[in-house]
């Protein structure tokens, strides 16, 4: 089978753990400067299991392209003109024909506002653009596969946030959740994989995504993200 890309090089998909072909992972690029699209592209669409499907210069072109493309992941500039990342971002996530694409954010800068309002439109992931070209492509292939993405930075920047600010927004109930369950969303806040979560409680990998997918469902969230999101407001993780 061979991966197709409507703008990008495709790569022929690799075969998956029971040989099965995984389908590429289809990534539109959103910035507004062309040297950095261009690059991102070349990095982006150059690395096995990725291609770049698209490219869009301001917030509205990207939230169009998303629509046309459809893609699995928007790599999402934050200031840009003709509308904000944070909007666009919020206009994608929020359209029914896009609820299986995912935003990951990189910005230049890791201002509050950036970040909590980027996770408060529904991106699942916030990454500075100075991190290593391998880290972005780890971001996007765990932004994909459902992980929540935070630079060690900006994960500490909100745990200061709703420390220093715990009434800034109604605590979210947590009181539905089963014990074992509050475990697992503690360690998720946390930046755990799925791996290391199970690790920490030895437990099997597919355990923890059963309780991942029942913490999405109680909790009323999207994604990992929200998921982090829930912990930080509701005072599980943040206080020393």
């Amino acid at each position: 089978m061979t991966g197709t890309a409507v703008e990008g090089v495709a790569h022929d998909d690799p075969p998956g753990h029971d040989g099965v072909a995984v389908p590429d992972v289809r990534v539109l690029v959103v910035d507004d400067q062309p040297l950095l699209r261009h690059s991102l592209r070349v990095l982006v669409g150059g690395a096995p299991g990725t291609v770049v499907v698209g490219e869009a210069a301001t917030g509205s072109e990207a939230v169009a392209r998303a629509h046309a493309l459809v893609p699995d992941v928007v790599l999402m500039d934050i200031r840009m003109p003709g509308g904000d990342g944070i909007e666009a971002t919020r206009r994608i996530t929020t359209s029914p024909a896009l609820a299986g694409t995912r935003v990951l954010v990189l910005s230049m800068f890791e201002l509050d506002e950036y970040v909590y309002g980027a996770l408060r439109a529904g991106a699942s992931g916030f990454l500075l653009k100075d991190a290593h070209p391998e880290q972005l492509l780890d971001a996007v292939r765990r932004t994909h596969a459902g992980d929540a993405l935070f630079a060690p930075a900006i994960l500490a920047r909100l745990v200061e946030h709703y420390v220093e600010r715990p009434a800034a927004r109604p605590a979210r109930s947590l009181a539905a959740l089963t014990p074992r369950e509050t475990e697992v969303l503690a360690l998720v806040a946390r930046g755990l994989s799925n791996d290391e979560v199970a690790a920490a409680l030895v437990i099997s990998v597919k355990t923890v995504k059963t309780h991942v997918g029942s913490l999405l469902a109680k909790l009323h969230a999207r994604d990992r993200a929200q998921l982090v999101i829930a912990a930080y407001e509701s005072g599980l993780v943040g206080v020393a």
